[in-house]
């Protein structure tokens, strides 16, 4: 089935591109995940508008990755969440949630669909995210959570 990528899916491509993909795989995963559209020759108005957006997004060079990648590791980011005794959360911190930490501690504006967790963060203390700015280049960055009180 030929699908058109409205977000990067890895091992496949980025959003904008058009690729062709078994059945299954499109009417299972990637359709009902809403990362992709069915190909049509109306959808190929819809392929620029898409490529567009992403030029927008998108750090277009390595240079500019390690840019982000120093001012990342150089910014100390804090979370304030709920938590029961024994220093286990209520919920998890999500990818937003360190999104927009990150943004309100001074540093530079990172896509939540960027940032890869490990495993989900369920405790106080410190942890380390990776955060994906180029296909060659990816940022840690430690955060330290915190019981809000």
């Amino acid at each position: 089935m030929k699908i058109i990528l409205t977000n990067e899916v890895s091992g496949l491509g980025m959003a904008g591109d058009v690729v062709e993909v078994k059945d299954g795989y499109a009417r299972n995963y990637l359709l009902p995940r809403g990362v992709a559209i069915r190909w049509t020759k109306g959808g190929e108005k819809d392929v620029e508008q898409i490529r567009r957006g992403r030029k927008i997004r998108e750090i277009a060079s390595i240079e500019q990755a390690n840019d982000v990648k120093a001012q990342l590791e150089g910014v100390t980011v804090r979370l304030k969440v709920r938590a029961g005794s024994g220093g286990r959360l209520f919920g998890s911190v999500t990818p937003a949630d360190i999104a927009s930490a990150v943004k309100s501690a001074g540093g530079p504006d990172v896509d939540k669909r960027r940032i890869e967790l490990g495993n989900p963060i369920k405790s106080l203390g410190s942890h380390r995210v990776s955060v994906r700015l180029h296909p060659e280049v990816v940022a840690n960055v430690g955060i330290t959570v915190d019981a809000a009180k």
